[in-house]
């Protein structure tokens, strides 16, 4: 059996090879070497990110989140205020371990104007609250109704 031998082209090897390539007739090809052309940079943004929220709530300026936690079947507040006609939060800390607490908001005549969802402790949730026109409102728990404060809204 024959053995393959590898071709190695010294310096003046490859020159003869390539002159006696170039005068075969072999024309050169119809196109040419050109680089990538660069894409374009991608377009800055119009303004720099900021912690600020996307979208400001009804009333123009930043969301209002008010604190309250339930503790022993009581809130730990009696007394909130919220500003009128503006959407705010109630981060609502239920801490009595397994037991059943929420937030409703009530007009004088006892009408329900919000609800929070009723949920086990421990643990804390944050409600979004409708716009109030300015008043005096009732806030209670639905599962306690012992459990009672006043929001003002001005």
């Amino acid at each position: 059996m024959r053995a393959l031998r590898p071709l190695v082209l010294t310096g003046l090897s490859l020159a003869v090879a390539l002159s006696v390539a170039a005068c075969t007739g072999a024309t050169a090809p119809e196109w040419t070497y050109a680089p990538a052309t660069p894409a374009p940079p991608s377009e800055a943004p119009t303004s720099a990110p900021s912690g600020e929220p996307s979208a400001a709530p009804s009333g123009g300026g930043e969301m209002v989140a008010l604190d309250i936690a339930a503790q022993n079947i009581a809130y730990d507040k009696t007394e909130l205020e919220a500003p009128a006609d503006q959407t705010f939060q109630i981060r609502f800390a239920n801490n009595d371990a397994g037991v059943p607490h929420n937030i409703e908001i009530r007009d004088t005549s006892g009408t329900s104007l919000w609800k929070g969802d009723i949920f086990n402790g421990v643990e804390t949730r944050v409600y979004d609250v409708p716009a109030l026109a300015a008043g005096t409102y009732t806030f209670i728990c639905t599962v306690h109704p012992n459990m009672t404060g006043t929001l003002t809204v001005k």
